[in-house]
């Protein structure tokens, strides 16, 4: 059944997973965007409890997260992995609080809805208390394209290439490809434990396991993710999805096939009167976002936008985002914000 419990104007909120770098970037979001709440909890494992973490200018003391946790807490930001999600589901919702999962546990759930508020605001109306976050890589794709979509009479087909940074894998990802590239230039044996392959002065065209086709899980979450967030089946993605040696801030390289005719002029038209998005497009002058460039910041950078001639109604484009920021805490932030009263 929809959620029917009134949200205050000022509620409690957690942060699950408030030691990580998902959830340590939580903190900082609610802090910058000063959101209104009455109080803010830093939860994380036992090993945690106890450290504390900076906040307004002050500091929050963690604290175990367990079942009892969450009894008068309004909104639960979850960044703890699907595992913890699942494990703790059923204790938030009894607790009265709505939780916002930034993990895969429930993105496919038909009682979940699956939210980025530029583009689907609007299926908040029917959450049952759990609210999940996209894919980071589907957020990217998604905040430009549904403006497009709307102007183009929707999507056939995408195809899409990720270029996606170390900081996807979390924090032990990021300090190897640190340490990786110091021993490669001091001529080093190379340590390898966060990814598969080494990752300095490299690319790994895979994320995540084997799925179904041999597609990688990271890729199907792009091809459902995106047909449940335009709530339109008939989309087709086809994605390819790459780990590069950056540290922050993720790149794809998107094709679409529109159901109508839309210029690179109309689109950039749309494209900078976007929610969301900025646009960095002159070619001509070698204006277009970098990730290298784009770190701590909140839009979706696009350019890069022209015709794709191999297909009607086609265009190609270029998108930026720090997948940090938009593509986890930002956007959980941004959830509960359209909670509010």
């Amino acid at each position: 059944m929809p959620w029917n419990k009134e949200m205050p104007a000022n509620p409690v909120v957690a942060v699950a997973g408030a030691t990580g770098v998902v959830g340590r970037e939580m903190l900082k979001v609610l802090e910058q965007r000063d959101f209104p709440a009455s109080k803010v909890k830093a939860l994380a494992s036992a090993r945690s409890a106890g450290t504390t973490l900076p906040f307004k200018g002050g500091e929050l003391t963690v604290e175990e997260m367990t079942p009892e946790s969450f009894e008068g807490v309004d909104i639960a930001l979850f960044s703890a992995g699907a595992g913890v999600s699942r494990q703790f589901r059923q204790a938030v919702v009894d607790a009265g609080c709505v939780m916002i999962d930034n993990s895969s546990a429930f993105r496919q759930e038909k009682d979940v809805p699956l939210v980025v508020p530029e583009v689907n605001a609007h299926d908040l109306a029917w959450h049952s208390g759990v609210i999940a976050n996209p894919n980071c890589s589907t957020i990217e794709m998604v905040v430009p394209l549904k403006a497009l979509a709307d102007a183009a009479g929707g999507i056939k087909r995408i195809v899409v290439s990720t270029y996606q940074a170390a900081s996807g894998a979390g924090m032990k990802a990021m300090n190897e490809l640190y340490n990786q590239t110091k021993q490669f230039l001091a001529g080093e044996p190379l340590t390898i434990e966060a990814f598969s392959d080494q990752i300095a002065f490299n690319v790994i065209p895979h994320i995540d396991v084997p799925v179904e086709d041999d597609y990688y899980k990271e890729e199907w979450k792009m091809v459902v993710e995106t047909k449940k967030i335009f709530g339109d089946d008939s989309i087709e993605v086809a994605p390819t999805c790459v780990r590069v040696p950056v540290l922050r801030c993720h790149a794809e390289s998107v094709n679409v096939e529109f159901n109508g005719p839309i210029s690179p002029e109309k689109a950039k038209e749309v494209l900078a009167a976007t929610e969301g998005v900025t646009l960095e497009d002159d070619c001509a002058n070698l204006v277009y976002p970098m990730p290298g460039l784009k770190q701590g910041t909140d839009d979706v950078y696009v350019g890069r936008v022209r015709i794709d001639r191999t297909v009607e109604n086609g265009l190609a484009m270029w998108f930026v985002m720090d997948q940090i920021r938009k593509g986890a805490a930002l956007n959980a932030v941004q959830i509960a914000e359209r909670l509010l009263p």
